[in-house]
This record gives C-alpha cells, sequence and structure tokens, in this order.
C-alpha cells in the first residue's frame, strides 16, 4: 500500500497570487500543487511565459511541491465564453486555439517537471452529430499526443459531466479510437464518480488504476455537479483513499473546490486534516 501524495488545486485559490498560494501548501504540509494555467496565475498566453515557468519551477522546487498542470482555466482563451474553445468547435481554428494551448500546456509542464497534464474534451457542439464530435477530438489530440511523446509528459483526459467525454466508458473510446497511446492516460475526478457513473467511486479508482495519471478529489452528491468540501455531499471516502493507495498510485490526488477560493487557505488546511485522516475528518 502506498501513501497518497497530496495536492490543493489553484483553481481553489484564485484570490491569493501564485507564490503566497504556493508557499500556504506547503506551510500545511500539502506534497503538491495541481497548478491551472491561467491569466491570474500562470498565463500560457503571455509572451513572457518560458521565464515565468522557469521562475516557479525554480519556486516549487525550493518548497518541495510536486505538480500536475491542469487546464481548465476557465477564460483563458475567451474572456466571454467559459472554457472556450473546445477541442470539439465547429469552427477548425477555434479548435485549433485549443490544440496550441494544449501543446503549450506540455512543454510547460515539462520544464516545470510536472506528473501530467491535465484536459477534457468539450460539449458537443449541437449541430454536431456524436460521431463527428468523436472524430474531432481524435483529430486535435494526435498533435498534443505528440508533444506528449517529444517531452515524456503523459496527457491525462478528464471525463466531465455534460461534455462529449463524460465516463470512463467514453474514455475507452477515445483511447480505441487513438490506438492505445502510452502517453494518452486518464484524470479521475473522484466527485464525478460519485455523480454518474454506474459504479461506486472506490471501484471506479480500480478500474481506472492502469490508465491513471492524476487524481482530482472532492465531495458531490448523484447527479449534481456541483463541487462540495468534504463531509457536504455523499461520498464515503475511506474506501477511496484506501483504493487509491492499495493500487499504488504515484501521481498527486488534488483537492479540487474552484468555487471556494474565497475561503482557500482554511478549507485547504481543513481538506489536508480530512484526507490525512483517511477520510474520517
Amino acid at each position: 500500500m502506498s501513501r497518497l501524495r497530496l495536492g490543493y488545486g489553484t483553481n481553489g485559490l484564485t484570490d491569493l497570487r501564485l507564490d503566497d498560494a504556493l508557499a500556504l501548501l506547503a506551510d500545511l504540509g500539502y506534497d503538491g500543487v495541481g497548478l491551472t494555467l491561467d491569466h491570474m496565475h500562470l498565463d500560457p498566453l503571455a509572451p513572457d511565459l518560458a521565464s515565468r515557468a522557469a521562475r516557479v519551477a525554480r519556486r516549487l522546487g525550493r518548497l518541495g511541491l510536486e505538480v500536475t498542470v491542469e487546464t481548465g482555466g476557465r477564460y483563458v482563451l475567451d474572456s466571454r465564453r467559459k472554457h472556450a474553445p473546445t477541442l470539439l468547435d465547429d469552427d477548425e481554428d477555434a479548435r485549433w486555439m485549443r490544440v496550441r494551448m494544449l501543446i503549450r500546456a506540455v512543454r510547460v509542464a515539462a520544464d516545470l517537471g510536472a506528473h501530467a497534464v491535465h484536459c477534457f474534451s468539450g460539449v458537443r457542439p449541437a449541430e454536431t452529430d456524436p460521431d463527428t464530435a468523436w472524430k474531432r477530438l481524435a483529430n486535435a489530440l494526435e498533435p498534443v499526443l505528440d508533444a506528449a511523446e517529444e517531452t515524456g509528459v503523459p496527457l491525462a483526459i478528464e471525463p466531465e459531466p455534460g461534455h462529449l467525454l463524460a465516463t470512463l466508458a467514453d474514455f475507452h473510446r477515445l483511447r480505441a479510437d487513438l490506438g492505445d497511446p502510452p502517453l494518452l492516460g486518464l484524470t479521475l475526478d473522484i466527485g464525478h464518480c460519485q455523480c454518474l457513473e454506474p459504479l461506486p467511486p472506490a471501484d471506479c479508482v480500480r478500474a481506472a488504476a492502469p490508465w491513471l495519471r492524476h487524481v482530482q478529489i472532492e465531495d458531490m452528491r448523484r447527479g449534481v455537479h456541483e463541487h462540495l468540501p468534504f463531509g457536504e455531499g455523499e461520498i464515503d471516502f475511506p474506501p477511496v483513499l484506501a483504493a487509491l493507495a492499495d493500487t499504488g498510485y504515484q501521481g498527486l490526488t488534488v483537492v479540487e473546490l474552484p468555487r471556494h477560493s474565497h475561503a482557500g487557505p482554511e478549507l485547504a488546511a481543513q481538506c489536508l486534516h480530512f484526507l490525512r485522516n483517511g477520510g474520517t475528518g
């Protein structure tokens, strides 16, 4: 049984400067951080990205924090449409905006020494049939996976409620469509398992184990996609944490509370205590 390596997502610390957020997590005793590329912390579109990434890498090293790069910034590409454009956009040029950002994220991750780069499919456009959407997704990810192969940083796609790729079964469809590339892994969000998977979250962990490259964790209720602090949803956490440890998962398990930044420092402390106590508070 392996010891879980715990992190906290910067998308839940957006009221803090990045340096302050990283210092907080190190002082609390976290092992790492889920670093969301966005205009608030590390902007993937900034002209000085390489130098800023190098400075963040040094900061992470001094603090002893591991890192996974996350790409769920809400308005990083479009200031008026959340998470737009996506890999499924009807407009090819718009799709390539997302592809280029993901390639840049892979290269930033390599500079940071990150475990993986997280991504998601996006919502299928209303006028696009499912087969076309799946083909778009596979085609869009091919150059990103080429970058992953060049750098050795795995791509970890997340099943997201409401998206084309919403479930573990959908992940396996994509994996098959792409010919099972070795650098395509999985981000498993424990709350999403509770929200919509047919299996209990602990069983999802076991089923996903061979492809698991990144884990996000929070509480959630069945059928309601709302990220909640531990104890406010329905998840039985001790079996989930035991399953993660039993499978030998070596990446970060990152708390994701993106709508709770106003209470980020307090919640970060509470969440670490909860997880270090085996999910019993």
